[in-house]
């Protein structure tokens, strides 16, 4: 009688062995927006916030971000010395720093991002560069990124 309730007690065990679930990835839903299709108020700060770290290129000063400018990531990644360390690299390769030009917006639907892809317009005529500012939701700075141009968002 033992035995039977030792077997029927490792075959209910075995029965109950846990499924792993496996999760769906999420969607990456991107749409496009034309930079008219955005408010004002949220182009201009991103507008004014990456033209400020690009400026530090030409004054050497950069005025740090605030807790309601920019994420805790990203104020603690801004920093001046490794703005100064960039900065002389493009100084070198494209010259003074311009201005920056808005291109297109992109709106990440999955973690409601707006992405502004400016192109970066420097001294010399063979620099290339993207400034890309992505604002959450709370319209603050989450990513700073700056890339070679290509026409295509990747």
């Amino acid at each position: 009688m033992k035995k039977i309730i030792i077997l029927l007690s490792l075959f209910v065990l075995i029965g109950c062995k846990s499924k792993s679930v496996i999760e769906k990835p999420k969607e990456v839903v991107i749409v496009r927006l034309s930079p008219s299709e955005v408010d004002n108020s949220l182009k201009n700060k991103a507008y004014e916030l990456g033209k400020r770290v690009l400026m530090t290129c030409n004054t050497s000063t950069f005025k740090p971000f605030t807790s309601s400018e920019a994420t805790p990531k990203v104020i603690e990644n801004t920093t001046q010395s490794r703005l100064t360390q960039t900065c002389l690299k493009f100084r070198l390769k494209y010259g003074a720093f311009k201005d920056i030009q808005l291109v297109e917006v992109i709106q990440n639907k999955a973690d409601r991002t707006n992405i502004f892809r400016y192109k970066a317009i420097y001294q010399k005529k063979i620099a290339n560069k993207e400034l890309r500012v992505t604002m959450n939701e709370e319209n603050k700075v989450s990513a700073i990124n700056s890339k070679d141009w290509t026409d295509n968002y990747n």
